[in-house]
């Protein structure tokens, strides 16, 4: 998914923010479920994010265009891991691995195998 940097995604020397990379692998992650006509809504659950580990490793600056990438990396009972890698040309300038959790009515939920092939058609 490309995504232009815009002043409000920049600090004051326009670079940009690095709370707003994570932003921008929510929105790549939600648009797999968008392209597929689907909300990141399951049988009345949802996924929340359990954990995010993210390696900074390039900045980004308003007026760029950058491309997020998502892959699938491990699936659990309840949860499934997915890669995020933000890149401007072939340069890669962020990743980050998120452990991301299904959830009904805040309590953990089993990834049903109709819920697996959901996510493997989806991130694969």
């Amino acid at each position: 998914m490309q995504i232009r940097v815009y002043y409000e995604d920049t600090d004051a020397g326009g670079i940009v923010y690095h709370s707003n990379y994570l932003n921008f692998c929510e929105r790549a992650r939600s648009e797999f479920f968008f392209q597929k006509g689907m909300l990141p809504v399951i049988e009345d659950r949802h996924f929340v994010v359990r954990k995010i580990s993210c390696d900074f490793i390039k900045s980004a600056k308003f007026g760029d265009t950058i491309d997020v990438s998502t892959k699938l990396i491990e699936m659990k009972k309840a949860s499934f891991s997915i890669l995020h890698e933000i890149k401007k040309e072939d340069m890669l300038l962020f990743k980050s691995e998120v452990i991301l959790v299904l959830v009904k009515d805040g309590k953990p939920q089993k990834l049903t195998p109709s819920i697996q092939n959901t996510l493997h058609s989806l991130f694969s």
